[in-house]
């Protein structure tokens, strides 16, 4: 079959994690979570905006190119071999190359979903005609068993269901696809992917539960339990929301109880982050959607205990998760070193669900406060800036050697950003009755549905670059309600919620907030300002967060970082790169005795235009007698860094001479 190939642009949307519309030809169930999420569709991102360049890029090069290499890679391959197996075929790759192309059909689909593009529609039909090929009369559908039965993936087994505890992914694969056929039904009204994946879902229902004959086995790598959740919003078919609760149940329950992938013990009863940071993610995700649904408490108390352990232990200061290379995992509590660590772009993604998801139930800004420093430092620094390359691990300093790449032979990061980028704009408002949550700070257009009326705002800002928001209400339907501010961790001399980081200077930035030029007072209530009152069109919210260079100490307790300072603006890390410095960053040292003048430089020419933040410091002078030299150190925001060439790079900066970043 002869596929259209992608080279104009695809325009750009967003998906919030949990779509509140009822997209069923039946009614729906609610999704259950006490905050209601705004539909990505409301929220217009302003296109000249930092968050509209990014998705500017994700409409023009990375969904384009993530089609692109799937098709150059053979995963759509795979499909078609799958359609005529054969004994012949040699079973390469990865056993969940097939994630990769429901993938970035997702991220395709939120796309389509504000922009309508006949020719990709066109382009995404012919791919699923090849997937739908490959499923199996039952529904199965896994191209690594499928198109070689007699000699499939190594990591497949020798039957279906024998390593889907380990290694063989098939549930996984189950997971991706009915995300990815979700949206795409929502994206086009067409049920030709939700139909392939409703078929695989109950082919999976037959064959594992509780029921005789079936057999007890729970997901190798988790998502299903999330992508679960949503076919049962979609549907109405209760039976998919026990499918997901019954693999969080006999998690820990199996012959199979490993760390590796929160095995080791049922999950009610965990309360430390361990082992593979995307598989534990996915599943806390999984957990808050299933207890939000189900109203099982347990879920909740287990989850808010792990969160407590990430955040005041586990959380670099970029906001991402994961050590340790070996397994791509949690370390041991306050082990997070810079230079091996690991922080999997898809770990980052995953730590945006979870907090999203708890703020969802709990209504606190706090989970805001590392969704937005995971948002802005850990997660799109896994993403170039014109879109078309990628990092696999995200490390804090480096000695050389990394560049983001075009593509990987397990490519679950670039199709997994192909798919997380487009939904942005569905994070910045949510909805409770007649609270209206504002909790990212992005130009935008927006059409909320505030107690069933029709209420639109404005926002206007050029933040993360300063702390000024606008906000302004162009329609109101519903009189009075409650516009909630956030008022971000950083701002309260907070970095993030627990003592694992603290500003080294002891000040609190100052701010405030006026309607129509006249103050608003009072201090903020879980993280926001709360501004109640009978809107009119036309009034305005003038929000001013006081905005400069801080300097970041860690725990004690987090070896790799004692010594050591970090330097922060507003929602921003930065790091001293070698593009921008004479001296070997990773030699230089910030004098302890005073804290240092901080100087910001706009460049609006490099980078796709950043401030840099420039400082004294020191370095060895090389000649005889030794002695320190002071130099002007340049440091541009972390996301930025990678772009000009392999060299040194540093997050973490020691106070005194000696001192290296582990």
């Amino acid at each position: 079959m002869k596929r259209i190939i992608l080279t104009t642009a695809i325009a750009a949307c967003a998906l919030a994690a949990c779509d509140s519309r009822r997209t069923s030809e039946n009614t729906s169930p609610s999704h259950g979570y006490p905050i209601d999420p705004v539909p990505f569709t409301a929220v217009k991102v302003d296109a000249n905006s930092f968050w509209g360049q990014r998705l500017k890029a994700s409409r023009e090069v990375t969904i384009p190119l993530a089609f692109g290499k799937c098709e150059e890679t053979g995963r759509y391959a795979n499909f078609e071999k799958a359609a005529h197996p054969c004994d012949t075929f040699t079973v390469g790759g990865f056993s969940f190359d097939d994630t990769d192309v429901y993938k970035t059909i997702e991220g395709a689909s939120y796309l389509l979903q504000t922009y309508p593009d006949e020719r990709l529609t066109q382009y995404i039909d012919s791919v699923l005609l090849i997937v739908a090929g490959a499923q199996e009369p039952d529904g199965y559908l896994y191209t690594a068993r499928t198109m070689n039965p007699k000699h499939p993936h190594p990591w497949a087994g020798t039957k279906r269901w024998e390593k889907v505890e380990e290694l063989s992914h098939e549930f996984y694969n189950l997971g991706h696809m009915v995300e990815g056929a979700i949206a795409h039904y929502q994206a086009t009204g067409k049920r030709n992917f939700l139909d392939i994946a409703i078929r695989y879902a109950d082919c999976v229902g037959q064959a594992i539960g509780n029921g005789e004959g079936q057999l007890k086995l729970v997901p190798g790598h988790q998502i299903a339990e999330m992508a679960l959740a949503k076919l049962y919003l979609v549907t109405g078919e209760k039976k998919y929301l026990d499918q997901a609760k019954f693999f969080l149940d006999q998690r820990g329950h199996t012959a199979h109880r490993n760390p590796y992938n929160q095995s080791h013990q049922p999950v009610v009863e965990q309360s430390e982050a361990v082992g593979h940071a995307v598989r534990a993610a996915y599943m806390y995700a999984g957990m808050a959607d299933v207890a939000a649904l189900t109203g099982d408490t347990a879920y909740i108390h287990a989850i808010d205990r792990i969160w407590e352990n990430i955040v005041g232990k586990k959380l670099y200061i970029t906001g991402g998760i994961g050590a340790r290379h070996q397994g791509e995992a949690f370390g041991d509590n306050y082990e997070l070193p810079n230079l091996s660590a690991y922080c999997e772009t898809c770990a980052a993604i995953g730590n945006v669900y979870v907090n999203y998801r708890l703020f969802l139930l709990h209504g606190e800004s706090k989970y805001y406060d590392v969704l937005e420093r995971t948002l802005y430092n850990g997660l799109i620094s896994g993403v170039s800036l014109d879109g078309g390359s990628f990092f696999y691990p995200n490390p804090l300093a480096s000695e050389g050697g990394y560049q983001r790449q075009p593509w990987f032979g397990c490519a679950c990061c670039p199709s997994n950003i192909s798919r997380f980028i487009p939904s942005l704009p569905g994070y910045v408002y949510a909805v409770k009755d007649k609270d209206v949550y504002v909790n990212l700070f992005m130009s935008n257009t927006a059409e909320l549905s505030v107690d069933g009326k029709a209420v639109g705002i404005e926002q206007s800002t050029r933040y993360p670059w300063d702390g000024d928001i606008a906000l302004r209400v162009s329609k109101n339907d519903a009189g009075d309600f409650a516009l909630k501010i956030r008022v971000p961790g950083w701002v309260l001399g907070q970095p993030v919620p627990s003592d694992l980081y603290r500003y080294a200077d002891g000040k609190r930035m100052a701010y405030n907030v006026s309607v129509n030029g006249q103050p608003v007072s009072g201090e903020p209530k879980e993280g926001y300002i709360t501004i109640d009152r009978r809107w009119k069109e036309g009034d305005e919210v003038a929000v001013r967060f006081e905005m400069e260079p801080r300097l970041v100490k860690a725990n004690d307790k987090v070896e790799a970082d004692r010594g050591l300072v970090a330097v922060e603006r507003g929602p921003l890390v930065y790091c001293a790169e070698w593009a921008d410095n004479d001296a070997d960053v990773l030699s230089v040292t910030i004098p302890a005795d005073s804290l240092p003048e901080f100087t910001l430089v706009k460049r609006p020419d490099l980078l796709h235009g950043i401030d840099q933040i420039r400082l004294k410091a020191t370095r060895p002078f090389t000649e005889l007698p030794p002695r320190m030299e002071t130099i002007t150190l340049t440091l541009i925001p972390y996301y930025a860094w990678a772009h000009r060439g392999e060299g040194n790079m540093t997050v973490w900066l020691p106070e005194r001479a000696g001192k290296r970043t582990k």
